[in-house]
């Protein structure tokens, strides 16, 4: 994985659509790179699925622009595009490897080529025995395999999935964030939308929250985490209200043999290196020194909170 965007592989400026009076996605602009995953964020009817139906030339823009490796989308760059939709759909009377060739067909693939890679890619999901078993007799978690096997058979430059963890069993969740991964890791641009921070946070080198269509934040976790306080847990026989940087401290817990465990909250930008240095410059005496690490969904729960709330 990578970061940073020098080269990308998508880029949307200015991206606005609407339908009717309603703006589903609002002067939206943001670019991925080669060998990055992209984390795509928000909450139902945020906008992304209208976001990436604009990038697949389902939808086309209002206003704006979008290249897709290099091209504006459409047929042109199908061949090196892999998409997996949220609302799966296969042919039911097709059997496993006659539906990944028929999509690799479409994808510009000759029909040896996307057979070879197809049952390379049955035999890694565990399906190898399976190639010829039509979808209808399929297990839901094998029909899910099928069509993650439908979207990278191409071997993509940029991998799109729209909420691709949605009804997955766990098992199927860790080879989905495998296949991403590995997509990454080969050169790939990624780009997920999810409402679920968990995954972001296990695969995301960046990530943009959505909120009504428009962009509340893009950067890496720790930009995004840094938009939160931060919060330490300190175990000292006196206050540290008074020390410098800290904005707020809270008791917590009962007191211990004059030991009180305080919830401490430090001015925007504060470092707790320097609060630590600044205690033993000052003699102040301290058992616990514990720093809060946020969570994603912390982090989109107050970056992105307020503008849902917003009519």
């Amino acid at each position: 994985m990578t970061s940073g965007v020098s080269a990308t592989f998508l880029r949307l400026q200015g991206v606005v659509k609407r339908f009717g009076d309603f703006t589903a996605v609002d002067d939206l602009s943001f670019a991925v790179a080669p060998g990055e995953v992209f984390g795509f964020l928000g909450g139902n009817g945020a906008g992304k699925t209208t976001s990436l139906r604009m990038v697949l030339d389902i939808l086309r823009p209002d206003r704006g622009k979008i290249d897709v490796l290099g091209k504006p989308p459409g047929r042109g760059a199908s061949a090196k595009l892999g998409f997996l939709p949220e609302e799966r759909g296969l042919y039911r009377t097709m059997t496993a490897i006659e539906t990944i060739v028929y999509f690799g067909r479409l994808k510009g693939m000759s029909a040896g080529d996307a057979r070879r890679e197809g049952l390379t890619l049955l035999e890694r999901f565990g399906l190898g025995e399976f190639a010829k078993t039509t979808v209808d007799k399929l297990s839901k978690g094998m029909a899910q395999k099928v069509q993650l096997a439908t979207a990278i058979v191409n071997k993509p430059q940029l991998l799109i999935l729209d909420e691709p963890f949605s009804g997955l069993d766990p098992v199927n969740q860790g080879l989905l964030e495998d296949e991403i991964l590995g997509a990454a890791k080969n050169g790939a641009a990624v780009v997920f939308s999810t409402h679920v921070m968990q995954h972001a946070e296990r695969m995301c080198d960046r990530l943009l929250f959505l909120a009504h269509g428009r962009k509340q934040f893009e950067g890496t976790q720790d930009g995004a985490r840094a938009t939160l306080p931060v919060r330490l847990t300190l175990v000292s026989q006196q206050s540290p209200a008074t020390l410098t940087g800290v904005v707020g401290a809270t008791e917590i817990g009962t007191p211990n043999e004059g030991w009180q465990a305080w919830d401490v909250q430090l001015a925007p930008g504060g470092n707790p290196d320097d609060l630590l240095q600044h205690c033993t410059a000052q003699g102040f005496p301290l058992r616990r020194f514990e720093q809060h690490r946020p969570s994603m969904h912390e982090v989109f729960l107050h970056i992105v909170g307020g503008a849902e709330a917003r009519p």
